[in-house]
């Protein structure tokens, strides 16, 4: 049993490794000619402006967060109850959908710009309006929606730390300012460096805003190389490149904090009380929390909204039905598949705790931190050399030709899915079977029940809540994936992220506010189940 157990994870663990691999062995087919027209091109600024592009999302998303999390962990206000979980409510937004409305709002031809030319009478050129299609729009709207990551991590870091912590802080005459610099801040540094760290990496892999704003990444650059040029192996090589850079972020992180051990002395924790202010500055307060969900939620839902209604005449039809199925069948499948897999990996860990096993699940969950671009090339090259040996062979034996078998259909979407999202539902299930103790197990066994019993009539049923949430997350994530899904798509099926993009390529953005919002308003649920729990969480601390 345990040498089955063992070839039930590796097998499946090798294949969803496979598409990073094949993305690393491109670098051992040199390709001089392409990579020196990259060099004397374009390399240098997909470079440049992935660093900066992630870069600068990390400091917004760190300083929206950071700031967000202080308030609501230490201060009492109007409102703070709902603003805790409103916070959460940019989650629900793609970085794509909300680059196509900011620009549908603040264009030259939005409504904003003009309106003022029509108050003050001014024409093109008579004045200046920042240009929200550059790097620094790319910023500011990949801020908007990736800053929960640190915000979540920021104010359970915050409110984890003992009130005895400031009452030390008043006995030293530390203000409450120097308390936040010198106390705080530095005793929530882990947590807030890993929740930067995660909005970088999706800024890396970000290829819709990027490339509706016309910057040159990375990503932008990898579908150029691949579509445009059509060499296969240079967007890989480039693929890996831009895979290096989150393994190397991955790897700054853990190093910056290699010394850092923060222990909570004594056994009784108490939460700090929060703080009373007055009148005015709770107000205040409240305006401040509220700006970042007003700018990264409220807005855009609004103007979706405002475009669906004044639209949907035109764009609700049979249709947008068939993009509606698509993406809910295709994320139902994928996330079925997902926790599976996550349920055989955390219990085939929990049964061996050796290398054999915990190796390969590790490997095989590095996939969400790989941009969806980079999955999507390594899982398109060996599925094409695949269907073309399945072809030559079918015209040798039989006569006849097989066509795209798997690198056409929809099991290269889903393999690509079964990669990029297979830690979310992993790290949801791990979760679940660490809360079920070890006794359990012991005991069924006692009564006969192999390990694979023990999973269906004990674990199963305890971790309803565990697999449900990972079911949820998983299928969220896969109807808001775009740059995997436009490489891999079979011809002629299209999914609500698809034709959203389209739709505001082709500047019909209008028309692209039906799909979008749908996205959104799925996307909610996710968020909803999330807020609800650190409702619960606060409620347990305060």
């Amino acid at each position: 049993m345990r040498d089955i157990w063992r070839w039930s994870v590796l097998m499946p663990a090798l294949l969803l490794a496979m598409p990073v691999l094949v993305v690393f062995t491109s670098l051992f087919t040199p390709q001089p000619d392409i990579w020196l027209h990259l060099r004397q091109t374009v390399l240098a600024d997909y470079v440049i402006n992935s660093l900066l592009l992630a870069t600068g999302t990390g400091i917004g998303a760190l300083l929206l967060g950071t700031s967000s999390a202080w308030l609501i962990s230490q201060y009492q206000f109007i409102g703070r109850r709902y603003v805790q979980w409103m916070l959460l409510l940019p989650l629900a937004v793609p970085a794509y959908i909300i680059a196509y409305t900011y620009t549908g709002m603040l264009d030259f031809s939005g409504p904003l710009q003009t309106a003022l030319r029509s108050q003050f009478g001014w024409h093109y050129g008579d004045y200046w309006f920042p240009e929200i299609r550059s790097l620094g729009g790319a910023i500011i709207m990949l801020s908007l929606v990736l800053y929960p990551y640190v915000y979540m991590l920021a104010r359970t870091a915050f409110r984890e730390q003992s009130a005895s912590l400031l009452e030390a802080s008043r006995t030293l005459s530390l203000s409450p300012r120097r308390h936040f610099w010198q106390v705080a801040l530095p005793l929530a540094r882990p947590a807030i460096l890993t929740g930067t760290a995660l909005a970088m990496m999706e800024a890396f892999a970000d290829y819709g805003t990027v490339q509706y704003f016309g910057i040159a990444t990375f990503t932008t650059g990898i579908f150029r190389t691949w579509f445009g040029m059509g060499n296969q192996v240079a967007a890989a090589q480039l693929a890996a490149m831009l895979t290096s850079f989150v393994l190397l972020l991955l790897v700054l992180e853990r190093w910056s904090r290699r010394k850092i051990r923060y222990y909570h002395q004594g056994q009784q924790h108490q939460a700090p009380m929060l703080r009373t202010v007055s009148k005015t500055r709770q107000l205040l307060l409240l305006l401040l929390c509220l700006l970042p969900v007003c700018l990264g939620f409220v807005i855009p839902a609004a103007q979706l909204i405002s475009w669906a209604l004044s639209n949907y005449q035109v764009t609700l039809n049979q249709q947008f039905a068939q993009l509606v199925w698509n993406s809910f069948s295709l994320a139902a499948i994928a996330a079925g598949i997902s926790v599976m897999l996550a349920l055989l990996f955390a219990y085939a860990k929990r049964l061996r705790q050796d290398a054999v096993v915990q190796t390969p699940v590790r490997v095989a969950a590095l996939g969400y931190a790989v941009p969806g671009t980079v999955i999507a090339i390594g899982v398109m090259l060996p599925l094409a050399w695949l269907d073309g040996r399945i072809d030559l062979l079918a015209e040798q034996w039989f006569g006849t030709r097989t066509g795209l078998v798997f690198s056409g259909s929809v099991f290269a979407l889903l393999l690509a899915y079964s990669v990029r999202f297979l830690a979310v539902s992993l790290h949801s299930v791990e979760a679940g079977l660490e809360r079920i103790k070890p006794s359990m197990d012991n005991a069924a066994r006692s009564l006969g029940c192999t390990p694979l019993q023990v999973l269906k009539k004990v674990h199963v049923p305890l971790l309803s809540g565990s697999v449900f949430s990972a079911l949820l997350l998983v299928f969220v994530d896969v109807l808001k994936e775009l740059p995997a899904t436009l490489i891999l798509r079979p011809f002629n099926f299209n999914t609500l992220a698809v034709r959203t993009y389209e739709l505001a390529s082709d500047e019909r953005l209008a028309d692209s506010a039906l799909p979008a919002l749908a996205i959104v308003l799925v996307s909610l649920l996710p968020v909803i189940l999330l807020a609800r729990s650190v409702d619960v969480a606060s409620k347990g601390k305060n």
